[in-house]
């Protein structure tokens, strides 16, 4: 079979492996969608795992199964989370599945043509997909359950001031859930095109995140925000950040800088004023069933965020354009065209 293997962002390589046989609980499925992800193209995240196949937004059909498995049938459509819980622990107990201690197998990245799941995901991580929902739109399962997540940590609520700083695919995937819940949303991004996507969603306010965005937020609004979400890593944003938070209020890091960039937190005035300082890096099972209850329902449109579909031979094309971020937003390869 073919993969796309990642040595880094400039190096990806289409490469022949063998098709893995599906042994005892486990399950062979052949990728139809997945979509690249902001997350994949963060070297210092990725590279000590290097050389890699990446992807993890995959929509698949099942063409084998092994042993033991009785639930799933080749030719079932299925969404598969890159990881699961064990459910076991005092983390996964406590709602906390990113920290369980059981998660040991990661999903063997789905841009190839083929992936063979583990017995722990297929147990735990499968989901059948609906009717209605695409494998296109299967690919928005797990990033929509990231942002699910977010704002339920954040503990966003109806009539609350959103701010999102960076307007890529998770940012607006952050606005069309914060207004889903009637909330003013405030978007701020350096890229023209990708703030027109966010007005298109109805970010009531939009600000260019070249120019002083907490001087425009004084200007555009008569308070600041409740919930601040950075779902970009720029440093620039996160100092930004610090000044549009409402007092009460919580500030939610869903991307982060490399581990080489120190952050400075002004801890006093955050005591005195109230302010929560959060963070959110994956999703658990309840995530995962509203983001495909949302997608089903009809009434939260992703298709309108597809801006490229490319065949596993162009994999390299689209990091760079996810990588430039002037023309896409959801880039989405489809590896057995």
């Amino acid at each position: 079979m073919k993969v796309a293997k990642w040595y880094n962002n400039q190096d990806i390589r289409i490469e022949e492996m063998p098709t893995p046989a599906p042994g005892p609980d486990e399950m062979l499925v052949k990728v139809m969608a997945c979509g690249i992800c902001g997350s994949d193209i963060v070297e210092w995240y990725r590279l000590p795992r290097a050389p890699l196949v990446p992807g993890h937004e995959i929509g698949a059909e099942v063409v084998g199964v092994g042993q033991g498995v009785s639930q799933y049938n080749p030719g079932d459509r299925v969404f598969i989370a890159p990881k699961a819980p064990c459910m076991q622990c005092d983390y996964c107990k406590n709602g906390h599945y990113p920290a369980c201690t059981g998660i040991d197998e990661r999903l063997p990245g789905g841009f190839a043509e083929y992936v063979l799941v583990p017995n722990t995901l297929v147990a735990y991580g499968t989901y059948r997909l609906p009717d209605t929902i695409s494998y296109e739109q299967s690919t928005f399962i797990e990033p929509l359950a990231c942002v699910v997540r977010a704002q339920r940590l954040a503990g966003v609520q109806q009539g609350q001031t959103v701010m999102v700083f960076g307007c890529g695919m998770s940012g607006l995937l952050h606005i069309k859930l914060a207004k889903a819940e009637n909330c003013p949303v405030i978007a701020t991004d350096i890229n023209a095109r990708r703030l027109q996507r966010a007005a298109l969603l109805e970010a009531d306010i939009t600000i260019d995140a070249a120019q002083n965005v907490v001087e425009r937020l004084a200007v555009a609004s008569d308070k600041k925000a409740d919930v601040v979400i950075l779902s970009t890593s720029a440093m620039s944003a996160i100092h930004q950040a610090w000044k549009c938070v409402d007092k009460g209020g919580a500030i939610v890091f869903f991307a982060v800088p490399g581990p080489d960039k120190p952050i400075t937190i002004p801890l006093n005035e955050f005591w005195t004023q109230e302010i929560k300082i959060l963070t959110s890096y994956y999703c658990g099972p309840p995530d995962i069933l509203d983001a495909i209850g949302l997608i089903e329902s009809g009434t939260f449109g992703v298709d309108e965020l597809v801006t490229h579909r490319l065949p596993l031979k162009d994999t390299a094309r689209g990091f760079q354009l996810v990588l430039d971020g002037q023309e896409s937003i959801k880039v989405i390869i489809q590896p057995n065209l």
